[in-house]
């Protein structure tokens, strides 16, 4: 059988060939398919980090998937409950009343002035405290539009409902101090004197000089740094950042050590109870609470603390503030700044003092006597 025919191909002709093959064999995906391809995981980017930005909606307290409700609440205007505990003297005998305003991943048990008071100075003043759960928190209803001003008039309508008088008194405690400058601010006419103990302080309050805020936002870890810009520039963010696990978020909300002073560390026992309560506190979620918080403390606001005018010129109130000189958390060179422009606020440096300085043995004795006789 004869063979196939001898055929010869020049060079030229093989590599002709052999490209023409290559191109042939190639493929090429349309333009139209590309652009559907590419919009299709655009879109599918876009739905998975919307859902990654949006918080869980909150359990509130008494609906079918909620807590159960078992603090006393009224119901406000708008028709949100505001939980609260009472503590000290019966109102109807006391003769002042103070309503205290918690601080950040806290609820109405953590009301550290009506728990260290000693009964002698309950009793011989005469004070009634009554200590809420701040929206979000606790058994308090969420309030996705709370601001300052809401609740300072939330702290009025309780006054109202509970007959505490036409003035009261007011202390609040680290982002409840933070919450007391719109209380100051909105309804000082229902104050007879107001403690901030240790107030957390917003850097882009537009009256503090800006070599002075950015010195004192730079203490902070770097985490907490990006935390409160995030809240500050892109509060949308805020869920997503401290919910996320590639980078570290906010080291308070963590409760990192590190962050604490000396005093601090030594007055941690004192803080065991709250292992009683610790799931009530965030129990309708964090974003309601401690991310609200963080929007709230460190946005925009709609007021500067520092054009606010003496509220007692007469001298029928005073207001002061309280702060430690080793507060790691709330720099102390802000708090003396806001001292300097207002003078009428009554300041007080606690030397080796840190942000916990309200649970030393004593302290609250000496906050309430000066509050209520008004002494400096």
């Amino acid at each position: 059988m004869a063979g196939p025919p001898n055929r010869r191909v020049s060079a030229a002709a093989a590599r002709a060939y052999t490209r023409k093959a290559k191109q042939s064999s190639s493929f090429k995906l349309p333009f139209g398919m590309f652009t559907t391809t590419l919009a299709v995981l655009l879109i599918g980017f876009s739905a998975w980090a919307y859902q990654a930005i949006q918080p869980p909606p909150p359990k509130i307290c008494g609906s079918p998937d909620g807590p159960a409700v078992i603090a006393p609440r009224i119901k406000l205007r708008d028709g949100r409950h505001l939980a609260y505990s009472e503590h000290g003297l019966p109102k109807d005998t006391a003769k002042h009343k103070i309503v205290y305003v918690h601080g950040v991943d806290s609820c109405r048990h953590d009301a550290v002035v009506a728990h260290t008071l000693s009964p002698e100075i309950m009793k011989d003043l005469g004070v009634y405290i009554v200590s809420i759960d701040r929206p979000g928190y606790g058994e308090s209803d969420p309030h996705s539009k709370r601001t300052l001003k809401s609740l300072a008039l939330d702290v009025e309508e309780l006054a109202d409902q509970l007959g505490l008088g036409a003035k009261f008194y007011v202390i609040g405690f680290s982002m409840g101090g933070n919450a007391l400058w719109g209380i100051l601010k909105y309804i000082p006419h229902r104050l007879a004197g107001a403690a901030l103990l240790a107030p957390v302080t917003n850097y882009w309050w537009p009256s503090f000089l800006s070599n002075l805020s950015t010195e004192a936002y730079y203490q902070q870890l770097p985490q907490d740094q990006w935390t409160l810009r995030v809240a500050h520039y892109a509060p949308w963010l805020t869920y997503w950042w401290n919910s996320q696990k590639w980078f570290p978020a906010s080291s308070v909300l963590s409760h990192r050590r590190e962050i604490l002073s000396r005093q601090d560390t030594e007055l941690l026992p004192k803080l065991l109870k709250r292992q009683d309560y610790a799931a009530q506190i965030r129990q309708q979620g964090e974003y309601e609470s401690v991310h609200r918080d963080m929007i709230v403390a460190f946005g925009t606001w709609e007021f500067d603390p520092m054009d606010l005018k003496n509220l007692f010129p007469n001298g029928e109130g005073s207001v002061h503030l309280w702060h430690g000189d080793e507060d790691r958390l709330v720099p102390v060179t802000l708090q003396r700044y806001i001292a300097q422009r207002l003078p009428w606020i009554h300041y007080h440096e606690l030397p080796g003092a840190g942000h916990m300085f309200p649970h030393a043995d004593g302290i609250c004795d000496t906050i309430v006597k000066t509050l209520l006789s008004g002494d400096k």
